[in-house]
């Protein structure tokens, strides 16, 4: 048997040698030689050409050239062309630019310029808040007493150090139940004018770690700190590895950090001051790096701290997404995550000794009036929005549409939210929907029109367009989640209960909310929030 090039040479001396035959037989131009060697023309200038490509991705590699973040080739792949854009006032040098993500363009974002007067006159603290918390803590008031800000509601009995304070001024009216009489809500209706409890605050510059960490606990300011993994209120045996805050946020209709932080600066100062104290490591913040937007300069300036900028769609403003890109939360460790609100707070306990919780929330969604209103925190739902709905029949989620909570008409703010979303019901279904997609609605689908439309902004409601199917592999999720692992394999780890492929897949670095874009997207329709949380709380559980 002759060798395979021996027989390719034949086979084209003959192809070429009955070519000539034909061509000698008749003098009209030969078209079909003439496009096969053409085509063996372009055929060898490809081959050269991709063999050189490969020797530079090589040569690229040998040279430690940075092949992740940049392709070295001369067929750059599409998303390298078209990577996220940072903005003028980005350093190179600490910018992380992200390939992966979806911006989710909705009708009905707060217009920072407009702010809505408070309407609220109860407020609420909700143990099912803080995770980690027995169902049924112990209350250190009951109904008809009256209470100053940072007096504290309860405690966790298995950790009775840390107390929940009120976020209000005012008198407890009631104490909520729910199933095998878990407490839900602790309800205050507020004083017309709200006064604090006084505290005597250590000095930043020569007290210890363990008097700062004695006076958050005993002010109320240590429920404000967060642990990842499993966010949980962290233990104050426990000293974090590093601590990070996001200073934007990315997800749909994003209530504006830059607005929220505006007024308090120097309380943003105070509290990296003394979160400064509390880790051996660094405190991290993530910058707004992308093009057409800018950090405040409470951000920017802050001293302190190691500022990284980020730039990318949703999720590049979550925290877990910078954590991931920053210093990784490895097996054994422990690190803190805040909200600018968070750092706010703690900065005007260290500067006043009062527990103020005031802040700024955004309504957000083509149901209600846009804008921001200035209250407290845990505010009745019902009377923040009460007079600015445009429709009753909605639904109310506190925080974005994509990880916020449904809310009842009559319930309370989530300690951790900043915003409030509403969108009209969707219980009227479209017949063939899914086939004949008629009014415009968000996608990652190019067979989608308003695909090409970027800027698009729709009118949304609450119709998920579909049940749950057979959850399939089909590497969507990969395309949305800016992260170095594979969230398929772990959702199905979790719902195997397989401990050591959870772990092993990178469950630890997770929260709901960095999964939230892979759920909207999900062709399965999975709940994959639920399920992350699940798998959480059973690793919690095990450690």
């Amino acid at each position: 048997m002759k060798p395979l090039h021996s027989s390719f040479k034949i086979t084209v001396a003959l192809l070429f040698s009955s070519q000539l035959s034909f061509a000698a037989a008749d003098s009209s131009p030969n078209y079909l030689l003439y496009s096969l060697i053409g085509a063996g023309i372009i055929a060898l200038i490809y081959a050269i050409i991709s063999l050189a490509d490969n020797m530079m991705q090589i040569e690229a590699k040998n040279l430690g050239a940075d092949t992740s973040e940049n392709d070295y080739s001369m067929f750059p792949s599409f998303s390298s062309l078209f990577k996220p854009k940072a903005g003028d006032h980005v350093d190179p040098k600490r910018l992380v630019a992200l390939k992966q993500g979806h911006d989710i363009k909705l009708v009905g974002g707060a217009d920072a310029g407009k702010t809505i007067a408070n309407t609220a006159q109860h407020y609420a603290i909700k143990p099912t808040n803080f995770r980690g918390m027995a169902p049924i803590p112990k209350i250190s008031a009951v109904a008809g007493d009256h209470v100053k800000a940072g007096d504290a509601l309860m405690f966790d009995k298995s950790n009775p150090d840390v107390i929940y304070a009120a976020p209000v001024s005012g008198e407890v009216i009631e104490i909520k139940r729910g199933a095998k009489r878990a407490i839900t809500e602790v309800i205050i209706k507020a004083d017309s004018e709200v006064t604090f409890k006084e505290n005597t605050v250590p000095n930043l510059e020569s007290t210890s770690r363990e008097d700062i960490v004695k006076f958050l606990l005993e002010t109320g300011g240590w429920a404000h700190l967060n642990q990842r993994p499993f966010d949980v209120v962290p233990s104050q045996e426990v000293i974090p590895k590093n601590i990070f805050v996001s200073t934007f946020a990315t997800g749909p209709n994003a209530h504006d950090l830059n607005t929220i932080v505006n007024g308090s600066e120097a309380a943003f100062q105070k509290g990296l001051d003394a979160l400064s104290k509390l880790t051996e490591g660094q405190v991290y913040l993530g910058l707004d790096g992308r093009k057409g937007h800018s950090s405040h300069s409470a951000f920017s300036e802050a001293t302190g701290v190691v500022a990284n900028y980020f730039a990318g769609k949703h999720p590049a403003g979550n925290v877990g997404i910078q954590i991931h890109h920053t210093a990784p939360i490895n097996s054994g460790d422990v690190v803190w995550t805040l909200r600018v609100e968070d750092v706010i707070i703690l900065g005007r306990l260290f500067m006043t000794g009062a527990y103020d919780t005031r802040t700024k929330i955004a309504l957000t969604g083509a149901e209600v009036t846009n804008g921001y209103v200035d209250t407290f925190l845990g505010a009745s739902v019902g009377e923040l929005i009460g007079p600015n709905l445009k429709n009753d029949h909605v639904r109310v989620i506190s925080g974005d549409v994509l990880s916020g909570d449904p809310i009842p008409a009559d319930g309370y703010l989530n300690q951790k939210t900043s915003q409030i979303s509403v969108l009209a019901e969707g219980d009227n279904h479209e017949l063939f929907g899914w086939l004949l997609p008629l009014k415009p609605r968000p996608s990652v689908s190019p067979t989608f029109p308003t695909y090409i439309m970027p800027s698009h902004e729709f009118e949304v409601d609450t119709n998920t367009h579909g049940e749950k199917r057979a959850f399939v592999v089909t590497g969507a999720y990969e395309k949305v989640l800016p992260m170095d692992i594979f969230p398929q394999h772990l959702m199905k780890a979790i719902l195997a209960n397989d401990f050591e492929n959870m772990e092993g897949l990178g469950i630890l670095e997770l929260s709901e909310e960095d999964l939230a874009l892979c759920e909207f997207i999900c062709p399965s329709k999975s709940p994959l929030q639920s399920i992350l949380r699940d798998g959480l709380d059973t690793m919690r559980d095990q450690m």
